[in-house]
């Protein structure tokens, strides 16, 4: 018998991680498509890209340095890209607050990620 492959908390969190966002993206099909949830469901692709960046940021430690820069500036297109999306479709309705946060903390990790290249 043998035993079983031990836990690995990495791979663990992105299967969390993965299956959370797949609920989500999932869940936002059954959203109305107007008014605020419609803009919320529109977001998807652009919170989950944010989500990812944000995510990607906080290992930019385990990169080379050329890497790191060619990331950083990656990341600085995909942040103005996808914040630029989610803010026109909400310029005529207050965005929900979870939602500015995200936009926060994205552009929070990347100057910081700036800062210590």
């Amino acid at each position: 018998m043998t035993s079983p492959e031990p836990l690995e908390p990495d791979r663990l969190t992105w299967a969390v991680l993965l299956a959370r966002w797949t609920d989500f993206a999932r869940s936002a099909l059954a959203l109305p498509a107007t008014g605020e949830p419609g803009l919320v469901r529109q977001s998807v692709t652009d919170i989950i890209t944010l989500q990812a960046v944000w995510f990607s940021l906080r290992q930019m430690d385990e990169l080379d340095a050329d890497q790191k820069t060619l990331g950083l500036d990656r990341a600085g297109v995909l942040i103005a890209r996808h914040t630029q999306a989610i803010k026109a479709r909400f310029q005529d309705q207050p965005m929900p607050e979870d939602l500015q946060s995200l936009l926060i903390d994205v552009a929070e990790a990347w100057e910081q990620q700036k800062r210590v290249s």
